[in-house]
């Protein structure tokens, strides 16, 4: 059985722990919401990291919030004809349907991380106190600070233990 604390994982930590407070203090004061750039920090580290995977989580996720707004604009035209539940289960079904068919065809947008950030987007959406389109630049910008923020801090550790 292996060491429960490294070296590595112990100043990955740290470091990554700090990294998180600073950036959980800014977005708190510039009034953004971090729970898109968080999400991009969570998937990146469920993809292990991989690199190839950046875009996957980052166009994903901006497709699946965009699908939020394109939610409500679909349950508004069809709220005559439908009422409210069936519109919204009816764009449920045509977005995980879309995601199935495009998934090989289109993976950067049509994936599991867009139906991830489409369900807590969602979720978010009554208790928003800002726009998606707010929720979108989150996620982009500082999802991709947060990517090589991750990627920084590897490097950081690594020359750091290089010495020993």
């Amino acid at each position: 059985m292996g060491k429960v604390f490294t070296k590595k994982s112990f100043l990955f930590g740290f470091f990554l722990v700090a990294f998180i407070i600073i950036f959980e203090i800014i977005l708190a004061r510039l009034s953004l919401p971090a729970w898109p750039a968080f999400m991009v920090m969570i998937f990146f580290f469920v993809v292990k990291e991989d690199v190839k995977q950046a875009p996957h989580i980052l166009i994903g996720g901006l497709a699946g919030l965009i699908c939020v707004v394109l939610c409500e604009m679909f349950i508004e035209a069809l709220l005559p004809l439908t009422g409210h539940e069936t519109a919204k289960l009816l764009f449920i079904g045509l977005f995980v349907y879309a995601i199935v068919v495009f998934q090989n065809t289109v993976p950067y947008v049509f994936n599991s991380f867009a139906f991830m950030f489409f369900l807590v987007g969602a979720i978010a959406r009554p208790m928003a106190k800002v726009s998606p389109s707010v929720w979108m630049g989150v996620e982009l910008v500082v999802g991709i600070i947060f990517i090589v923020g991750i990627l920084g801090i590897n490097r950081l550790v690594a020359a750091m233990l290089k010495d020993e």
